[in-house]
């Protein structure tokens, strides 16, 4: 689950990293008063949305008069925000950020996620701040240095002095990113966060240090622990089909491809997104309805990749072992039934139940092509796709 910079920050602030002074608006007027509350400018209007690059987009001003910042929430405010995280259609923006100018010095670099090869969080700090991360790693990797630690013990502000070092810093300034780097280690695990990211973190004038921006992910499986943060979510924000997808239990990731993919299992969902990949096709979607899959939920992950305008061809993969073969036809039947296909549609079946499901789809009368494997399918619905479109 992601959340806005206001959110992320309020949340940092409680865990004792620094941020700005800041305010929430919906409105011009309301963006007049945060102004107000935080005193004289300069300022900083920054759109409210779940995707980063949003200053080169035009989603972030900074104004010194109250004519000027009332300006710039009027541009921003409304505006179908594009970046390289939105993709060509936008996201519109319906909440700024009024937050208090700040003395820059320097922007540095500061991000903590999982390590899935060392099983534990890294914290990943540069002096390239500013910049996106992969593209430093890409560039010049030397520049990032990582400090992994054991998240029932956490990160001693030593340590995270130390990194602060590591990246050029030096004296109080170092020892206050040390103690920044410990509270973000603190507020990660207390959180269960899958993603902590401060880009900029800026060093001022005064050497002291400071999140400019934030950026926080939380492990959608921990959020049973944390009511708090569930309320944190913006529907506005999401993809109208994995918002609905959850709302049926079903794991449902939107792409750019155009080969619907319905698959059980999220390893096989992923093992038949490869192989469309290998065939020359391209996956519009990842979809696992699980193992307990019934026909009702079928229907709606049905339903759910036709809503993509996208899509030029659906694969059904399923193996049947704790779902059974015959409930998955019976979905795939009843969903196709009551929706205007109008795709070519591949299903393979196998394992539990699997002659029975076959059965159902052969009787149904609907136009059905079956597939004897895996690799089988992939071909017969990137074949599909390609012939519609052309």
């Amino acid at each position: 689950m992601k959340i806005h910079e206001f959110q992320a920050k309020t949340l940092l602030a409680s865990h004792g990293v620094p941020v700005p002074r800041f305010g929430v608006a919906t409105t011009v007027e309301e963006a007049r008063q945060r102004a107000e509350e935080l005193g004289a400018g300069p300022w900083v209007v920054k759109a409210q949305i779940h995707a980063g690059g949003r200053g080169k987009g035009g989603g972030v001003k900074v104004v010194h008069t109250m004519e000027d910042l009332e300006q710039a929430a009027g541009s921003i405010l409304g505006m179908q925000l594009v970046t390289h995280q939105t993709g060509p259609e936008g996201q519109r923006v319906r909440k700024v950020m009024v937050e208090e100018g700040c003395d820059i010095a320097s922007e540095l670099y500061l991000g903590l996620v999982v390590d899935r090869v060392q099983e534990r969080p890294v914290l990943m700090a540069s002096a390239e701040g500013g910049m996106d991360i992969e593209e430093v790693a890409a560039s010049t990797p030397e520049k990032i240095h990582f400090l992994g630690f054991d998240p029932a013990v956490g990160v001693d502000p030593a340590e995270g002095t130390a990194l602060g070092e590591r990246i050029g810093l030096g004296g109080e300034t170092a020892a206050a990113f040390g103690r920044l780097a410990a509270s973000l280690a603190k507020a990660f695990v207390a959180e269960d966060c899958s993603l902590a990211e401060i880009n900029p973190l800026v060093v001022t004038g005064a050497g002291d240090v400071m999140a400019l921006d934030a950026k926080i992910n939380f492990d959608d499986n921990a959020l049973y622990r944390h009511a708090e943060l569930a309320e944190l979510r913006d529907t506005d924000e999401e993809d109208p089909r994995e918002l609905r997808a959850s709302e049926w239990d079903l794991s449902y990731i939107s792409m750019d491809g155009d080969i619907g993919c319905m698959v059980n299992g999220a390893g096989l969902a992923m093992a038949t997104m490869d192989i469309i990949k290998l065939h020359g096709g391209e996956p519009a979607n990842f979809l696992d309805v699980g193992g307990g899959a019934t026909a009702e939920r079928v229907s709606e992950a049905f339903k759910i990749i036709l809503d993509d305008p996208g899509v030029k061809a659906i694969l059904v993969n399923i193996f049947g072992g704790i779902v059974r073969c015959d409930l998955i036809a019976e979905g795939v039947i009843q969903a196709a039934r009551s929706t205007d296909l109008g795709v070519p549609l591949v299903v393979r079946l196998e394992g539990n139940k699997v002659e029975e499901g076959k059965k159902l789809l052969a009787e149904s009368g609907l136009n059905i092509t079956p597939a004897d494997d895996l690799s089988d399918a992939a071909r017969k619905a990137v074949a599909a796709a390609k012939e519609v479109t052309s």
